[in-house]
């Protein structure tokens, strides 16, 4: 059974999922999501002998939310990962995200490897820093319409997802799946303007991977606490960049893993073409991406069995 609990981390509140015992594997969620995103991780990997544990991750659900726009920086959610696995009584754990958990997941593998023994991705691969800060490059690229310079206008999307969450939820996990049509190849994910993020229409009826439960558990969860902390994430993109200037063209040695699926968005943001074939050279422990074909945005919930078979072959070959 997923047992929860509150943890103090770094004078931060983090509210934790967790079921298993042995190794520790800390699985860290995406936008907007929260610790239900793994819910079909927890029972196989438990199952398996490890310790199984997904935060709220800071900004999120039932974690805190600080107000100010500054405390969401990647030094402060890497700080917020290598606390909590200290604060589980823990000296290593193997580190999976999706989504934006799946940067803080590469860049704690780089700036802490002697406590992260092994690292997962999903849907986004370790990508080298830039010539330009990411929010100007967007911006340049596709005229502010990128979907980034969006959610970094403050209260703007703050506003339009916090309408409704219910409608929030059932529109962006049918959006970016792999069983929406238009995902046959995705386009890039624009915002025109006037339209705002939710343009597409919530389905009639949702795919096959998420239920009306799980849609109720989704928005339960961010009642009360609204989509800002998890967009202050998006709103510290150049600042970002700015602080891990030290880290740009830092290894992963580690064990490492990146799994995407062909119709994800961010499988065909710009430049993927040419970092995909050339990921295995710079990160010398990182084994073959893989790409699952059909699968969307929502990896580990559109494709729980292919994904727990991948975690579980990796997990297994770490700890022998």
């Amino acid at each position: 059974m997923v047992e929860h609990r509150d943890i103090e981390v770094g004078g931060i509140r983090l509210h934790i999922a967790e079921e298993g015992e042995g190794p520790l594997v800390l699985l860290l969620h995406g936008f907007p999501e929260c610790w239900y995103s793994w819910r079909h991780q927890f029972a196989p990997l438990a199952a398996a002998g490890y310790r199984v544990v997904a935060p709220d991750q800071r900004g999120y659900a039932r974690s805190d939310r600080p107000a100010d726009v500054d405390a969401y920086t990647m030094l402060h959610l890497v700080g917020d990962v290598i606390g909590l696995i200290h604060a589980l009584g823990e000296e290593e754990a193997v580190v999976v995200g999706h989504d934006w958990g799946a940067p803080v997941a590469w860049t704690t593998a780089q700036l802490r490897p002697d406590v992260v023994t092994a690292v997962v991705g999903l849907s986004v691969a370790p990508t080298p820093r830039g010539a330009v800060p990411p929010l100007r490059a967007m911006d340049e690229k596709f005229d502010g319409r990128f979907y980034w310079n969006y959610f970094a206008e403050p209260g703007v999307a703050d506003a339009e997802l916090g309408r409704d969450p219910r409608t929030t939820f059932r529109t962006t996990l049918w959006a970016a799946s792999g069983d929406n049509p238009h995902n046959d190849p995705p386009s890039q994910p624009l915002v025109k303007p006037g339209r705002g993020f939710l343009s597409a229409p919530a389905p009639e009826k949702l795919p096959p991977w998420i239920s009306e439960d799980d849609i109720d558990v989704f928005t339960a969860e961010y009642e009360g606490a609204g989509f800002t902390g998890g967009l202050n994430w998006y709103r510290n993109l150049d600042r970002n960049w700015e602080l891990t200037a030290a880290w740009d063209h830092a290894p992963i040695r580690q064990p490492a893993l990146y799994v995407t699926g062909d119709r994800d968005l961010v499988y065909r943001f710009p430049g993927m073409d040419q970092l995909l074939p050339n990921l295995t050279a710079l990160h010398p422990g990182l084994r073959e991406p893989v790409v699952l074909p059909g699968c969307g945005h929502w990896t580990q919930q559109e494709r729980p069995a292919e994904v727990n078979a991948l975690l579980l072959e990796f997990l297994d070959s770490v700890h022998g």
